[in-house]
């Protein structure tokens, strides 16, 4: 009996500490998604650079684009995939690019 209450007690305490680490996570999450609009404002100096045929990045595009989290670079994209579905349009496809 004592070594059942000594399991339930451990995996209590598991459980306590996989849930304050998940709430530490979400925390994480949100203050970098957060941080994500300010930092892409700054990615305005590249927009010349995305463009077909454009010349090489400048230095201040290079240093804007490493100051920014991959989060953020991530969420964007994903967020610009699904931007044609939630218009009811046409996915996008890059294929031929």
């Amino acid at each position: 009996m004592a070594s059942l209450k000594h399991c339930n007690a451990a995996t209590a305490l598991l459980l306590a500490i996989v849930l304050a680490l998940a709430v530490v996570g979400t925390q994480v999450t949100v203050a970098e998604a957060q941080a994500c609009p300010v930092q892409l404002s700054n990615l305005n100096v590249c927009a010349l650079f995305v463009m077909p045929g454009a010349a090489t990045p400048s230095s201040e595009c290079c240093s804007a684009l490493q100051s920014v989290q991959q989060y953020s670079l991530c969420i964007t994209v994903q967020i610009t995939a699904r931007l044609p579905s939630l218009c009811n349009l046409s996915p996008v496809g890059c294929s031929t690019v």
